[in-house]
């Protein structure tokens, strides 16, 4: 009986089985480098849905990145008093607990926001007051602005979340901040976020949401050393 040759078909096979995988690997590739439309990554990998208002492109969600654009890593401080005599970058969570940068992202002192090696990704950058007063006019004014950003519901808010809608979904959230001594405050209460706005060699302007109000709150600064939320706006 002739034995039959089945090494061809054997090799087809194989052939046909490693392209396949060679196109699963780079479609892998792609959708790593190339998140869906509508996303943007950080450095971490961290995924953010955008949002565009008006003229403007937004983050969704609050920034959570641990290094600068370039690698270099972005110093976690926990201790309070370390936290108070810094002049350079640095980030935290809320209480200190990582489950809180999953839902509110992670604070940063101004330094940070400041730093030459951007902590946001590229194609992006920490929105200035002027921009943020684009967005406020956009939405009708400061009186009622606040409400529009801000998520809707109680989930996170304190209640009343008074006039809350986000009807544009910026999804604004109460991540509270940490004071410049290091202590923090207000999560639930209220928002902020760092523009990348100075006013002195020692302050500068964030935007403020709270639960008890629709108003966006503009009209002061706070020292470079407070830890607040971050949004990125597309350049």
């Amino acid at each position: 009986m002739k034995t039959k040759n089945c090494l061809p078909i054997f090799s087809t096979v194989i052939l046909g089985l490693l392209i396949i995988l060679a196109s699963a690997c780079t479609k892998d590739d792609k959708d790593d480098n190339n998140p869906a439309p509508g996303t943007i990554k950080d450095i971490d990998g961290n995924v953010y849905h955008t949002v565009t208002i008006g003229t403007q492109t937004w983050m969704v969600e609050n920034l959570k990145t641990t290094q600068y654009r370039n690698g270099d890593p972005i110093p976690q401080v926990a201790d309070g008093a370390q936290w108070a005599g810094l002049t350079t970058g640095a980030c935290c969570y809320y209480d200190n607990n990582s489950a809180n940068g999953n839902t509110y992202g992670a604070l940063y002192n101004w330094y940070a926001v400041n730093d030459p090696r951007n902590i946001a990704p590229e194609g992006w950058h920490i929105a200035s007051m002027e921009e943020w007063n684009i967005l406020n006019t956009f939405l009708g004014g400061e009186l009622v602005s606040g409400g529009k950003l801000k998520e809707a519901g109680t989930t996170h808010w304190n209640s009343p979340n008074a006039g809350a809608t986000d009807e544009v979904g910026f999804k604004g959230l109460p991540g509270g901040g940490r004071s410049l001594d290091g202590v923090f405050n207000s999560i639930g209460q209220s928002g902020f976020w760092w523009t990348s706005t100075e006013n002195s060699t020692t302050d500068a302007w964030p935007r403020g949401l709270a639960y008890n109000s629709e108003l966006i709150f503009s009209s002061f600064w706070l020292d470079k050393n407070s830890g607040f939320s971050v949004r990125c706006i597309k350049d």
